[in-house]
């Protein structure tokens, strides 16, 4: 396997993302080059929280970064979902004929540290929350994946890192920088339920094509909601010597295609 081929994908876990649209690209994809495909969980994680009747909460750091609250039993509703949805995919990426192989319960390549205490701004008040089961990445098991690929499987990964305190909720998009730094890769896409990064959201006349790797902070700075995490990520693949992340439109036709061909935020050293 040649890390200079080498693609990583990450999936959006929104409502917004045309998942057989992403597979059949996927899938035509991996006859050229080797695939490493991670997803998100959110909207999974949101249709099982209504059906048991849990209410989906989310914490906001003092810099304005987004995250799921996952306290100890939503914590096991969140590794239900994220193994429902990976199974999900793994079925559209087999029925088109992909090698793909789920990555999930014993198999999970991610470790982590759970953060014990979340500095977030709750009723206009900065509080920490001490009970919360996400977590930061702390390595990857590259063999693992290597040895998938090497067997010309499509690893698929959901965004869970196991730790000394039991699987962990990871943000994905970082995931994706994380895989895409152990395996040296050459490009990481993650798409999303925009069209990419915007200077002035949704301000069509703001939207950014290309950031160098000095203009992160700046990029940093335009973000909002979500679109911050994706940016640090992006900053993440890049100081990891990985040579261009594309932040690219996961509604569209051949997504993943259209963004290594142009289309979407390009984030290069």
């Amino acid at each position: 396997m040649s890390s200079a081929e080498l693609l990583i994908v990450k999936l959006g876990g929104g409502a917004g993302l045309d998942l057989a649209a992403a597979c059949e690209d996927l899938a035509v994809i991996a006859k050229q080059r080797p695939l490493v495909v991670l997803h998100g969980v959110s909207d999974a994680m949101n249709r099982l929280c209504a059906q048991l009747g849990i209410e989906v909460q989310t914490l906001t750091s003092p810099s304005g970064h987004s995250s799921r609250y996952t306290p100890p039993a939503t914590r096991d509703v969140y590794v239900r979902a994220a193994e429902q949805a990976n199974a999900e995919l793994v079925a559209e990426l087999q029925g088109r004929g992909v090698s793909a192989t789920g990555f999930v319960g014993d198999r999970v390549v991610l470790r982590g540290s759970r953060k014990k205490a979340i500095r977030a701004v709750i009723n206009g008040r900065i509080r920490v929350v001490r009970d919360d089961h996400s977590g930061a990445i702390a390595s990857v098991d590259a063999t693992a994946l290597r040895d998938a690929l090497a067997q010309s499987r499509v690893p698929v990964l959901p965004p869970m890192a196991s730790s000394d305190d039991g699987l962990l909720n990871v943000d994905g998009d970082r995931a994706g920088a994380a895989v895409a730094g152990a395996l040296g890769a050459s490009t990481l896409v993650i798409l999303s339920n925009v069209r990419g990064l915007y200077r002035d959201f949704p301000d069509e006349a703001s939207f950014v094509e290309q950031v160098a790797f000095a203009q992160i902070d700046s990029a940093l700075a335009w973000a909002q909601g979500r679109m911050k995490r994706k940016v640090l990520a992006a900053r993440e693949a890049l100081t990891q010597d990985v040579a261009a992340v594309i932040i690219g439109d996961g509604r569209v036709s051949k997504p993943v295609s259209q963004a290594l061909h142009g289309e979407g935020t390009r984030f290069s050293r």
